[in-house]
């Protein structure tokens, strides 16, 4: 029996030189928060330089470069230099994109195996395409589902594959679903403004869809950018005595601008009024820009993890939807966006009661139809808190319910998958007062999807059961293309 001593054992150079790079990375890291922290400045100066440090931060990690990445330098021994030879190749690919891909694009086509829902497009006008789908159900409610979404992105995030569909969903509980198609503006859209937003996008799709079904009102839906357009609409038609739809859905939407979470950084007087000197005239902002703004709220997950996995591994992205949809962004019209951030952002007109829209004073309150708000806790675009003010803000009842997860993948939440969960409860007028972290603390937990939930919601909103219509459109809104139609199928 061999009593001696284990020697003990020296970590090897490579590993010493490892340890220690990830052991400065760490104590800079930590030193640069600690400065930020403790900096004598106001707290807007403080987000901005924190910002401005965590961007930093995520650009030096040391799985970035490539001598300091041992997993990179292991692979390209092993690969005999294939790897950074296909890395070089993914780099030049994207460079020729002018962005950093972060998934398998080839893998996905729309109209292919995105937003394949069957359905016809019934009008088309200079900003939108409008989709009617095909009934999946034998009676359908007798007040159609008009859907907006956001005017940055496609609409597709609400129609992804046959098992991941927001449209289909609500096809499937019995609705006449209608959806708004956003055109990728281009040189001759490059004039448009907020109102012909409202006009062109809302207005004009009400019309469409009542005139199709026979009726005075319908069940309206905005996601986003596309709730606060419907929400101003309608508010500008109350105005004038109308009030064409009987119940509103609002998903991850602003209507209250005091707190924008991060997005808040890239807003200050000296900003908009450069955009409205660049832009207010006539212009386009690259969707591209916009794509990179939002990419920078989350660096880490959304850029660098990439950049060290394609260029320093020579890795394909994997194929995801999500991820392809987010990078199959619009531009938007320079005067439209410069008037959105001064109203809405900078000086959250639409709250106040100051803003004007389509000649009219915009007043939330004479908003009295029922409304379902839904916001997600962690989302980083539409803060979850500042969603659960459209409570107070709103004339009607109002049901709110807060999902897990961020700004999409909490919305993009089949019931089959049996994932997350979200939080409900009473919500009273006088509940309405209550800060939300108080509303939180009273509200009840349920595992799963909250589509039931709206499902449920909508199915007491939508009027009688009446056969449903095999044939879209009519003789004044006939069926122009097969869904998608072309706008959604234009990229950057």
């Amino acid at each position: 029996m061999n009593l001696r001593a284990a020697e003990p054992k020296t970590a090897s150079p490579a590993r010493s030189w490892d340890a220690w790079v990830q052991q400065t990375y760490t104590h800079g890291t930590v030193a640069l928060r600690e400065w930020v922290s403790t900096a004598q400045v106001d707290e807007p100066t403080r987000a901005r330089i924190s910002f401005a440090v965590e961007q930093c931060i995520a650009a030096t990690h040391p799985d970035n470069f490539l001598a300091t990445n041992p997993d990179a330098l292991r692979r390209a021994v092993d690969s005999g230099g294939q790897s950074i030879q296909s890395g070089l190749q993914l780099l030049l690919a994207d460079l020729a994109k002018g962005r950093v891909s972060n998934t398998d694009e080839t893998a996905f086509e729309v109209g292919g195996n995105l937003a394949t829902t069957p359905g016809k497009v019934v009008m088309r006008n200079e900003l939108v395409e409008l989709i009617q789908y095909a009934p999946t159900t034998p009676q359908v409610g007798q007040l159609p589902l008009l859907i907006v979404p956001p005017c940055i992105n496609k609409y597709y995030i609400l129609d992804l594959s046959a098992s991941n569909s927001f449209v289909r969903f609500a096809l499937d509980r019995g609705n006449t679903v209608f959806m708004v198609s956003w055109r990728n503006p281009d040189a001759e859209q490059a004039s448009l403004g907020w109102d012909d937003y409202l006009s062109l996008g809302v207005l004009a799709p009400i019309s469409a869809a009542t005139s199709i079904c026979g009726t005075e009102q319908v069940n309206a839906l905005g996601f986003c950018v596309g709730g606060t357009i419907l929400a101003t609409a309608l508010g500008a038609l109350a105005a004038k005595g109308a009030h064409p739809v009987a119940s509103l859905t609002l998903l991850t939407t602003l209507l209250d601008f005091s707190d924008v979470g991060q997005l808040g950084m890239f807003v200050d007087p000296v900003s908009v009024a450069y955009r409205e000197a660049a832009l207010g005239a006539g212009g386009l902002l690259s969707g591209k820009e916009l794509a990179a703004t939002f990419s920078f709220l989350r660096p880490r997950d959304l850029l660098w993890n990439y950049v060290a996995n394609s260029y320093l591994k020579g890795e394909v992205p994997a194929a995801f939807d999500l991820l392809h949809w987010n990078a199959d962004g619009t531009n938007l019209p320079g005067p439209m966006y410069a008037w959105y951030l001064r109203n809405m952002y900078l000086e959250n007109r639409l709250r106040s009661g100051e803003l004007v829209s389509l000649g009219e004073p915009v007043n939330l309150g004479a908003l009295k139809m029922p409304t379902f708000i839904y916001a997600s806790r962690e989302d980083h675009i539409v803060p979850w808190q500042t969603a659960f003010t459209s409570t107070a803000l709103l004339g009607g009842p109002c049901t709110f319910v807060l999902g897990a997860s961020g700004h999409i993948a909490g919305v993009v939440n089949p019931p089959a998958r049996h994932k997350r969960s979200f939080w409900s409860g009473p919500l009273t007028r006088a509940r309405r007062r209550l800060d939300a972290d108080s509303w939180l603390e009273q509200a009840g937990e349920t595992p799963g999807s909250w589509w039931g939930v709206w499902g449920d919601w909508l199915a007491e909103r939508r009027g009688r059961d009446v056969p449903a219509r095999r044939k879209l459109g009519n003789n004044r809104f006939k069926p122009a293309a097969d869904a998608p139609g072309e706008y959604v199928k234009v990229r950057i």
